[in-house]
């Protein structure tokens, strides 16, 4: 027993040594450098050429670029690094190195490096772009040099990477990748070349559908504390950290507590238990998606080849984040300039902001794309050396992928020029917010980056402008006017304006922009005062007890209240009420009230209907109070005449039920509940006797597509089925009450 013992703790222990056998230095049997170098590449002008690679250890090597030499020595390890002199712009240039064998590349350039990173549309190709055919055959440039990553995400950081320079000609500029070389990155390089007149090389590094804190390294997640618990996760998977081999130890003592708890088992002919198994957490990352993933596998192998910057187009795989994606960009620029020792204004990064898309299609909240421009727009604001290219008069709200990417890189060329390189004169940016000033009923919004002066791009009157009063009201559309730098907003029924917006939606395509042809971005300023329109406009809601309050953007399925109170209603009550406050796109806010006697005494059955809850009704209410700002909604105490119809059933058009002045012919005040159970769904509240829907929210499992409504819809349908609309309004609230004895 002691033999075998001894042999599973081997065993273990080689297992795991098997797991983690890429962290083991491996023999070099000679002189050989990773693929980032090669024939056609080009280096960095103007500063210092870091220059690596492996050998046996401890041997002589010898590195020689033009007229320059430097003999170093490699490690223990068989590492080894040269740095020499920095050149001038131009070339070819041999790199020679020489140790136990000899490497030699040709048609070196010495120039402009940049790398180009993000997800698919920094991917999309020359060849499935606009134009894109032409575009190919005319990318005749030799001493533009390209190089595309493989590829890959790996646990571990990688030393190495499948890749290739060369000469920019149609077609290297077609193959590989999704249609090709990036063409965001192509226009970029073009526009850099023919400017400065110096060699462009470009380096692909990009994957389309990919979150940006895969191409994180950990030094990015460290220097940002709302990262703590990914940083927990890269440390816990790396096999130098200490949390690592503490894990391991404790995997250690677990497997001879086992052997031994198993040797007395078996002594005794017992069952024995499963032996334990390796701790996933040292596994980390896990899949492509995960914190490190295309760090690992794409950019940490080409770190320390010496770049100018980095362009970055990413973005909608992490929509939905809000002010979280200017953190994770935080993250992974301070990252990238860590890794790479930029000191102090070095290593520029500029960034596309996503275009407008409809994400509505896709279930998504209404402002999930507005608060990511939001939090794209705060990074180009805060972060030093870095710049933000606004698209969203290029874009294509139905295609993710817009494919005008000529005035994209061209945008982040000029940029680059301007920023990095000191051309004067260029008009790199769009308007950008600067400050409001509130003067009477009006709002002055001033601009930096105004250019040759503010112009709308098609000559209409500026659109995608809205303001709020102070005391009533919700976003407006606004009247909007140039004046100098500046545009004043106003509109009819704000008095007291306290808050704007412009282009506050995902599909707007606004036209304000500067005479120099650049748009400006998405942005709000100003505070609306919280206001409560129930608590303001119905007397009786101050006597009622909060049951239920859910924002209708969260329609889903399982419904999840912002505020569920149901568990601790423990009196009687004797009245239910509902409150609905709807905000369109431009208009003003919609708000109904309405009270009526308890139809049930459990608070589990009046919220929005599931089948878990077994809410059912379909009945007359008495003693309606009915409070509305809608137009045509009949208001009034006692009313004495209406009905619900709540359930999760699909229903039909049929009045089995009886319901005075319900048609059995449309959808209104009476249908029939049909099968499934769990099916389409109506929360509906009617006052019969006017012929009028109160409220109606259907078909919640629709999420963006569900139904709601205020008041009769204009259709045949008056209760709103099948409107699909909820993702039409900004602001919808639901609340339910009850009054208890």
């Amino acid at each position: 027993m002691k033999k075998n013992c001894s042999y599973s703790i081997i065993l273990t222990i080689l297992t795991m040594l098997i797991i983690n056998s890429s962290t083991l230095p491996s023999a070099v049997a000679e002189v050989s450098l990773p693929k980032i170098f090669g024939s056609h590449m080009v280096l960095q002008q103007e500063q210092p050429i870091t220059i690596w690679g492996w050998a046996n250890p401890n041997e002589k090597i010898t590195v020689q670029l033009s007229s320059q030499t430097q003999e170093v020595q490699a490690n223990e390890k068989g590492e080894w690094k040269a740095i020499l002199p920095a050149l001038k712009a131009g070339g070819p240039h041999t790199l020679t190195v020489k140790g136990s064998n000899i490497i030699t590349f040709e048609d070196v350039l010495v120039g402009e490096v940049w790398l180009c990173s993000g997800q698919s549309n920094m991917e999309m190709g020359m060849t499935i772009i606009q134009n894109g055919q032409q575009e190919t055959a005319a990318a005749n440039y030799p001493d533009i040099r390209l190089l595309m990553v493989a590829n890959r995400w790996t646990p571990e950081p990688q030393k190495d990477i499948e890749g290739t320079w060369k000469a920019c000609t149609p077609e290297s500029a077609a193959e590989g990748g999704w249609g090709g070389f990036s063409a965001c990155a192509y226009f970029f390089g073009r526009e850099l070349h023919k400017t400065l007149k110096v060699p462009i090389g470009l380096i692909d590094a990009t994957w389309g559908g990919t979150r940006i804190e895969s191409w994180t390294p950990p030094e990015g997640f460290a220097a940002v504390p709302t990262f703590k618990n990914d940083l927990n996760l890269i440390l816990m998977g790396n096999p130098g950290s200490s949390v690592h081999k503490q894990r391991l130890e404790h995997l250690f003592r677990q497997t001879e507590e086992w052997i031994s708890a198993t040797k007395t088992a078996m002594s005794k002919d017992l069952l024995e238990s499963p032996m334990p198994a390796y701790p996933p957490e040292l596994v980390f990352p896990r899949d492509l998606q995960n914190p490190t993933a295309l760090y690992n596998g794409m950019i940490h192998p080409l770190c320390p080849f010496v770049l100018r910057g980095a362009i970055w187009y990413q973005g909608e795989s992490n929509n939905g984040e809000g002010m979280l994606y200017a953190e994770r960009m935080k993250a992974l620029i301070g990252g990238w300039r860590s890794i790479w020792s930029a000191k102090n204004g070095e290593y520029p990064f500029y960034f596309v902001q996503i275009a407008p898309f409809q994400y509505g299609i896709y279930n998504m909240p209404s402002q999930t794309e507005q608060e990511l421009w939001e939090a794209q727009a705060a990074v180009a604001r805060e972060i030093p050396g870095t710049g933000m290219a606004v698209i969203n008069d290029i874009g294509n709200i139905k295609d993710i992928h817009p494919v005008n990417k000529q005035d994209v890189g061209k945008r982040l060329a000029m940029m680059a020029l301007a920023k990095t390189y000191g051309k004067k004169d260029i008009v790199y940016s769009g308007p950008v917010f600067k400050d409001m000033k509130i003067e009477d009923n009006k709002l002055r919004i001033s601009f930096d980056h105004t250019g040759s002066g503010l112009a709308s791009r098609d000559g209409k009157p500026l659109d995608w402008f809205e303001i709020a009063d102070t005391d009533d009201g919700w976003f407006v559309k606004a009247d909007a006017v140039i004046d100098g730098e500046t545009v004043v907003l106003s509109a009819a029924g704000v008095n007291k304006p306290v808050a704007m917006r412009f282009a506050w939606d995902e599909t707007a395509v606004p036209n304000l922009m500067n005479k120099d042809g650049l748009p400006a971005g998405s942005f709000r300023a100003g505070t609306i005062p919280q206001r409560d329109w129930m608590s303001a406009n119905v007397p009786e809601a101050k006597n009622f007890t909060l049951v239920y309050d859910l924002d209708l953007a969260k329609l889903a399925h399982d419904i999840k209240y912002d505020t569920d109170n149901h568990t601790s209603i423990s009196k009687p009550f004797d009245r239910i009420a509902y409150s609905l406050e709807l905000q369109g796109g431009t208009g003003s806010m919609q708000c109904v009230y309405v009270s009526m006697d308890a139809f049930t005494q459990d608070p589990a059955k009046i919220g929005i209907p599931s089948a878990k809850s077994g809410s059912f009704f379909q009945q007359s209410i008495t003693n309606m109070n009915v409070f509305s700002n809608v137009k045509g909604i009949t208001t009034g105490i006692g009313l004495a005449s209406g009905n619900i119809e709540l359930w999760p059933h699909n229903y039909a058009q049929l009045n089995t039920a009886n319901v005075p002045n319900a048609s059995g012919q449309i959808y209104d005040c009476g249908d029939q509940p049909v099968e499934p159970l769990d099916g389409y769904g109506s929360m509906q509240i009617h006052n019969n006797e006017a012929k009028q829907t109160l409220l109606a929210i259907n078909h919640w499992p629709a999420g963006v597509n569900a139904d709601i409504g205020i008041g009769n819809r204009a259709s045949d349908n008056t209760d709103w089925a099948f409107a699909g609309n909820a993702q039409s309004f900004k602001l919808k609230r639901l609340r339910v009450l009850v009054h208890c004895k």
